[in-house]
């Protein structure tokens, strides 16, 4: 048996030696397992699983205690430090930290996670068979991941990212109950900003797809979206000097985006609804309130935004308890329908004078 650094192997006591624990063999090769390192008694002659790893001197150690990862799995570690030169090390629950370098973090720092948040990665052996961090890749989770259930479209879950890109973010969306989880993509447009490596987010689920994947949004849906950002519009405009801003419709999106974190057919929504309530107007590139939207109070404003909203939605129709009509007499039919059947009789009437149909000349084959 070889002794592999980042396995969980069987090894037999071989002897004691104080003050330092316990020689462990697998017949060819002895590591130490010291005695911080027991979560239980033991005698020599005895089997027991311990877990492999580098002490901080490099040399071969052991230890009784279970890890969270093991090499070549994948795991959910929780960032303990960040060095700005070596990279990430993360909790491994035997009261050591594996190293993530940092040349496995995102090439923008921006999107660099923090301490306290968890990342999906595979432990490895580096170049010198030292125990390393690597970021998980789709290849890696797939094997964990499972198909997203159709009845996750439009409900909100939690997901945690493994893969920021500036084009889009991949995640796992948490299956909770379910299991590990399922493989989502958000795309740049759905999101209101950068979102960081090992960021957990709360998303929407907007389509569920045939392999199980799922593209997601972190945006509402438009209705209720545009009642928030309406919202957010009217105290924005209320809180400026002279109840106005330097925004309209004609505004470039760009600007849009980095002011108010919305798209710009989310902001033209918001302005339509709160132009419709009588509450703001536009002068040139500047919008601000109107009198009543300056008189009301916020919360009134707030109000009569939902009254406005009530009285535009359009009735349901609801044609089955409709009766229909039966008529016991010719003659209690409405006009309108008399009329047609006596000007049906009438055209028969003004067609009799026409030759039989056995008089008349062939068509021509």
């Amino acid at each position: 048996m070889t002794l592999t650094p980042g396995l969980i192997q069987r090894l037999r006591i071989d002897r004691e030696v104080s003050p330092y624990g316990y020689f462990l063999t697998d017949g060819e090769q002895d590591v130490l397992l010291h005695y911080t390192e027991l979560t239980r008694k033991v005698k020599i002659g005895e089997e027991i699983d311990v877990f492999l790893f580098f002490d901080t001197e490099d040399r071969l150690a052991s230890t009784m205690k279970t890890p969270l990862i093991t090499l070549g799995e994948v795991a959910l570690l929780e960032i303990a430090d960040i060095h700005p030169r070596y990279g990430c090390f993360l909790e491994m629950g035997i009261g050591r930290q594996l190293l993530l370098p940092k040349s496995e973090l995102p090439e923008f720092a921006e999107l660099h996670p923090m301490v306290g948040e968890r990342i999906y990665v595979v432990m490895a052996h580096d170049k010198i068979g030292r125990l390393v961090a690597k970021m998980a890749l789709e290849k890696d989770l797939e094997r964990y991941t499972f198909h997203a259930p159709s009845n996750w479209l439009n409900t909100w879950q939690e997901a945690i990212v493994y893969r920021p890109l500036r084009m889009g973010t991949f995640m796992i969306v948490e299956g909770g109950v379910l299991g590990f989880g399922a493989i989502g993509f958000v795309h740049e447009s759905e999101r209101p900003r950068l979102l960081r490596l090992g960021e957990k987010v709360r998303v929407r689920i907007s389509h569920v797809r045939e392999d199980g994947r799922v593209n997601v949004t972190l945006a509402e849906k438009k209705e209720v979206g545009m009642d928030q950002d309406s919202k957010m519009l009217l105290s924005f405009i209320k809180e400026r000097p002279n109840a106005a801003m330097p925004y309209s419709d004609a505004t470039d999106a760009d600007i849009i985006k980095q002011r108010f974190s919305i798209s710009k057919s989310a902001f033209k929504r918001a302005l339509g609804r709160l132009m419709k309530a009588g509450l703001i107007e536009q002068s040139g590139d500047w919008t601000k309130l109107t009198a009543l939207g300056d008189e009301l109070a916020i919360d009134d404003a707030l109000s009569r935004l939902e009254t406005t909203k009530a009285s535009t939605r359009k009735p349901e129709k609801n044609t089955l308890d409709k009766p229909k009509p039966s008529y016991a007499s010719r003659n209690e039919r409405p006009q309108s329908q008399q009329g047609r059947r006596e000007r049906s009789t009438n055209t028969s009437d003004a067609g009799s004078s026409r030759k039989p149909a056995s008089s008349r000349t062939p068509r021509q084959k």
